[in-house]
């Protein structure tokens, strides 16, 4: 029988590269994102990477409710097949103390990385509780544990995702439905530019050390999907060799 995966956010780094790592395990993907051009650029490369798989592709914004519905409606017998979701969507906007943040900022990060993993969470859950199976996995952060300066409402709606990855584990408790909360610190993908939207100040974050790459996750998500049924992989704080903590990086001069 096929399996499917579910992964938000699948138009660069986790998410581009959990694809590449479920594909290689044999699951069909559903793929999401804004940007329906990288969409179709994903599924051209999976296909001919894994022709064996199937790819479905949807640009939408996880973050706007009726965009969400709409995708529920429209690929309802699709979604009602998925083994796996991995709620990767997900950004941080700005490093302004809270006295000098921006209210759109904040909005975008709420919006996007608690209210859109709900969303999809939503929609998916109902299925694979009619069907006593399932594997969701979150991708939270180092900063849904630890809290840094200019950062505080990010690493609240980090703090967010593991509280809904315990909640739910727990609401779940008796069904054979898997929950993961993956929590990587420093990662070399668009999340820098997305949030300093400024190349030389995200190459500055990485620089002098080697940070994680988006395979390095994907490859965990990847291993965590596939433990035996009753093996549940809660929870996984994943750091670079060169970071410590939140803050702390052993820089090469």
């Amino acid at each position: 029988m096929q399996r499917w995966a579910l992964i938000t956010g699948a138009t660069a780094g986790i998410g581009w590269a959990t694809a590449e790592a479920l594909a290689a395990q044999n699951y069909s993907l559903i793929i999401t994102g804004r940007r329906f051009e990288r969409l179709a650029e994903l599924e051209a490369s999976l296909l001919k990477k894994f022709p064996q798989i199937k790819v479905i592709k949807a640009g939408f914004d996880v973050s706007d409710r009726f965009e969400v519905s709409e995708f529920m409606k429209a690929h309802d017998k699709d979604l009602q097949l998925v083994d796996v979701l991995v709620n990767n969507a997900g950004l941080a906007k700005g490093t302004d103390k809270m006295q000098d943040g921006s209210l759109d900022d904040w909005e975008t990060m709420i919006d996007t990385n608690i209210k859109g993993l709900l969303f999809i969470t939503r929609g998916i859950i109902g299925h694979m509780v009619k069907r006593n199976s399932g594997h969701i996995v979150n991708l939270g952060s180092v900063a849904g544990r630890w809290t840094y300066p200019g950062g505080g409402v990010y690493c609240a709606t980090k703090f967010a995702v593991r509280a809904l990855s315990e909640g739910l584990r727990m609401d779940l408790l008796g069904t054979k439905i898997r929950i993961t909360n993956i929590e990587p610190g420093m990662v070399n993908s668009e999340f820098s530019m997305v949030r300093f939207e400024d190349q030389q100040k995200a190459d500055k974050v990485y620089e002098g050390m080697t940070p994680l790459d988006p395979k390095d996750i994907a490859d965990t998500i990847a291993w965590c999907v596939a433990r035996p049924a009753h093996v549940n992989i809660q929870e996984l704080v994943i750091y670079p060799t060169e970071q410590a903590h939140v803050g702390m990086v052993s820089r090469r001069s």
